[in-house]
């Protein structure tokens, strides 16, 4: 399975960039990543740390991740942070894709986010999120190991 999607699975650092748009909002927002993967622990989990800084906005958001119950082709997914408290979903892995999704009808709270490799080992990502209330965030980006950045940067995604 490492081998196969090192993103995740490894531990290491990721740094990404990409576009989010709101539906209340009309221009897109660049944004910057950094992904924190640990080592796979005693009890067969893999935590990670993902900070976003968009464009324009001192505050970072931190997104703390717990993978559990791996599989070949599935996982199970906790998200915590400041804005939602903590929300469980599940993830689905193949040659290509790993992604994931949160289904939380008590909340109003459901979305989806998939990483699929590329040939040079980097990920383009794909997310969507809605609230009952009707906001929406649609996010597009890339993510590549630390020490490979893109081949251009700021190259378009």
């Amino acid at each position: 399975m490492e081998k196969q999607h090192p993103f995740i699975l490894t531990p290491a650092s990721w740094l990404g960039e990409g576009k989010i748009q709101l539906n209340m909002v009309e221009e897109e927002l660049a944004f910057f990543t950094r992904w924190n993967i640990a080592n796979l622990n005693g009890h067969g989990q893999i935590e990670c740390v993902q900070e976003i800084q968009v464009k324009g906005l001192t505050d970072i958001m931190i997104n703390h991740f717990l993978f559990y119950d791996l599989t070949p082709t599935s996982f199970g997914i906790d998200l915590e942070n400041q804005a939602l408290g903590k929300v469980v979903g599940k993830g689905v892995i193949n040659e290509k894709v790993i992604g994931w999704e949160f289904r939380v009808p008590e909340m109003g709270f459901e979305g989806f986010e998939f990483y699929e490799k590329q040939p040079d080992g980097s990920y383009l990502m794909r997310a969507e999120y809605a609230t009952a209330d009707q906001f929406r965030t649609l996010i597009k980006g890339k993510v590549w190991p630390k020490a490979t950045p893109p081949t251009k940067i700021g190259e378009k995604i």
